[in-house]
């Protein structure tokens, strides 16, 4: 059982659906549910941030880029040990470990721009080194439940209706990704220093772990947690690896090159904003014979443009999960996979296509929204043609091999953005995700509940 489970009835979920549903649930989900967004909700807070505050710590473009492929490495290792554990084990104790580690990495985060560089020998050891140390902590919660969501959904829900079972677990999920980055847009603009400012959106991502924890720990009822086998090692490793379904390696070829491009820029979204452009908002907002000025910070501007992004999401999940059923899975996440694609090229250019640069942010973080759309049908391809009963091993098998692939992604656009251009590194990273999208519409297979 990981943290982010969620009964799926058999009925059209909607975005209203989901938080009614979440409300009816047995005491055991609705706690770890509760955990679920609390930890959700403190790693979006930060997360989108932190190159901005490496920056501001003394880090290099290169550095950022390696702080990603460092997470890359993590994202890689934590999904098959979660996976494996979901078929075979109980919760409890694990989720307090990984809530308890993840708060820790929240707290390191906070008190990271305490420490002064510390000389050891001839090497230096600087404050931005200390993010690096919090990352491995701060992702810990999520090595238990990627696995187990997946599994848990397939077997709750008909197989013609994944994409939409899918859709009702990933709006609620996602409402944290939305609250999160504009809570700390808030925030960031209590103090004109970003160094500063940051520091209270640490601090209330430690509150919000410590709550996740503490909840998942006394109120989660482990009784009813089941004792599996012990895991094999490296041989089930490479078993699951042969074993994987023939229909995922077409999606996983797709998958995966459309990821690295991703993971090329994806730290460098908040640079192109904070850094690169510059580009906070300023204006006045007249309302009922009122009027109001805004003046964000380019920091504060983008806590809201992935508010904007997220809202979007939120909005066309559900949707394209009923479009799906219709048209199939294939059409929906190739949909999703251009959007990745086409964004980095997007966002660099932002001011050559109009003067109205804040505008036109807007309008592309909207855009980037439209790449949730196929999330949900992307799961549903992952863990549908998955036996009954090995939905996890499988995701974790899907994810270790496609974040392995992905690690040096981010090492090589921090390269690119720091030692040749800013520009080259999105347009290469456009043009891989162009072709891993074109891979997927040529041979990509559907699955056969959606034919």
């Amino acid at each position: 059982m990981g943290t982010e489970e969620i009964e799926v009835d058999q009925q059209e979920p909607s975005a209203l659906d989901t938080f009614r549903q979440f409300f009816a649930l047995e005491r055991d989900v609705l706690v770890l549910s509760l955990a679920m967004f609390a930890f959700s909700l403190g790693f979006q807070m930060t997360s989108r941030f932190l190159p901005d505050y490496m920056v501001a710590l003394g880090a290099s473009g290169f550095v950022v880029g390696l702080f990603g492929t460092f997470g890359n490495i993590i994202s890689a290792v934590y999904p098959y040990p979660g996976g494996a554990i979901s078929d075979r084990i109980g919760s409890r104790y694990a989720l307090t470990l990984f809530g308890l580690l993840s708060t820790l990495g929240f707290a390191l985060w906070l008190v990271a721009g305490q420490f002064d560089p510390i000389a050891v020998g001839p090497v230096t050891i600087e404050p931005w080194l200390w993010i690096f140390v919090g990352l491995v902590l701060a992702q810990a919660w999520k090595s238990f439940g990627l696995g187990a969501t997946f599994a848990v959904v397939k077997q709750a829900t008909d197989p013609s209706r994944l994409a939409a079972g899918f859709a009702s677990t990933e709006t609620f999920r996602r409402t944290a990704f939305l609250v999160g980055p504009v809570l700390a847009a808030v925030l960031i603009g209590f103090h004109p220093d970003f160094t500063t400012s940051f520091q209270f959106v640490l601090a209330v991502a430690v509150v919000f772990g410590v709550l996740g924890t503490a909840i998942q720990h006394v109120l989660y009822d482990a009784s009813e947690d089941s004792i599996g086998g012990s895991f094999a090692g490296l041989e089930q490793i490479v078993q699951d690896l042969r074993d994987m379904p023939d229909p995922l390696r077409p999606l996983l070829v797709g998958d995966t090159l459309v990821r690295f491009a991703n993971g090329m820029v994806y730290a460098f979204f908040v640079l192109v904003v904070t850094r690169l452009y510059e580009v906070g908002l300023e204006t006045t907002i007249a309302v009922g014979g009122f009027s109001y000025a805004i003046d964000l910070s380019p920091q504060a501007f983008f806590g809201y443009l992935l508010g904007v992004e997220m809202l979007v999401a939120l909005l066309v999940m559900v949707p394209a999960a009923k479009v799906a059923e219709r048209v199939g899975l294939k059409p929906v996440v190739a949909l999703g996979f251009a959007v990745y694609a086409i964004f980095p090229i997007v966002l660099i250019n932002v001011p050559e296509f109009t003067t109205n640069t804040a505008a036109a942010m807007i309008l592309v973080f909207a855009f980037s929204g439209l790449r949730f759309a196929g999330l949900p049908s992307h799961k549903a391809l992952i863990v549908g043609p998955a036996e009954q009963g090995a939905g996890g091993r499988v995701t974790g098998t899907y994810y270790l091999l496609r974040n392995t692939i992905v690690i040096p992604s981010a090492a090589l656009g921090g390269y690119l953005w720091e030692f040749v251009s800013a520009e080259l590194a999105f347009t290469i990273a456009a043009v891989i995700g162009v072709v891993g999208t074109g891979y997927f519409l040529l041979f990509g297979e559907e699955f056969e509940a959606y034919q």
